[in-house]
């Protein structure tokens, strides 16, 4: 038995992972709620002896900070000028062609407020690369890891989203009344997530 394994069975949580051990994929972790998703997701791949990064901005990967976080397999990601740098969508799925492996947990909530307008970049480098999007389930109340489906993205963003969506609920999450799965608008989000590029590029 693993320590992440002894760790988990000891705070009597158990891991149920039947998706395939996929070379390259896109893992959506809901609900993101609180800090401890982060580590709980992180024991529970640990136990079943799979790997998933991380994506973190690149300006925390500085000695020593950057070592720790590349052993925890963090892929570090660039923000800013778009002159300068690609978009956090185009640097990710650039990763994804160039590597024969690659495992990257993704939260699409994108903050762990309620917000029903998830991010729509894990679609988007899924739909780029052609990658499965792993649905895994940090499920709180029922202290249980699970991820039993995958799906393709179709290019349909609203149609993918409400799919995601669907397959998650408030109960679930640590803080549930911070977790909003209701309908939105993916459009509105893309154009929000632009605009939060260009923010960057003019904080700098």
């Amino acid at each position: 038995m693993s320590i992440a394994s002894s760790i988990l069975r000891l705070m009597g949580w158990s891991v149920d992972i039947s998706v395939p051990d996929y070379p390259k994929c896109l893992i959506c972790v809901a609900p993101h709620t609180s800090n401890w998703d982060f580590i709980m997701g992180k024991l529970a791949y640990a136990a079943i002896g799979r790997h998933a990064g991380f994506m973190m901005k690149s300006t925390w990967f500085f000695p020593p900070l950057g070592w720790i976080f590349r052993a925890m397999d963090g892929v570090p990601v660039y923000r800013g000028n778009k002159g300068k740098h690609p978009s956090m969508v185009e640097q990710v799925s650039t990763m994804m062609r160039q590597r024969d492996k690659l495992q990257i947990a993704i939260t699409p909530e994108g903050t762990r407020s309620r917000t029903a307008q998830w991010h729509t970049g894990i679609l988007r480098i899924a739909y780029n690369t052609g990658v499965p999007i792993v649905l895994a389930t940090i499920d709180y109340q029922n202290k249980r890891i699970t991820a039993h489906r995958s799906l393709y993205a179709s290019g349909n963003h609203d149609l993918d989203m409400a799919t995601i969506k669907s397959c998650y609920n408030a109960s679930q999450a640590k803080h549930p009344k911070n977790f909003d799965n209701s309908p939105s608008d993916t459009t509105f989000q893309r154009t929000a997530e632009m605009s939060e590029d260009d923010s960057h590029s003019n904080r700098q």
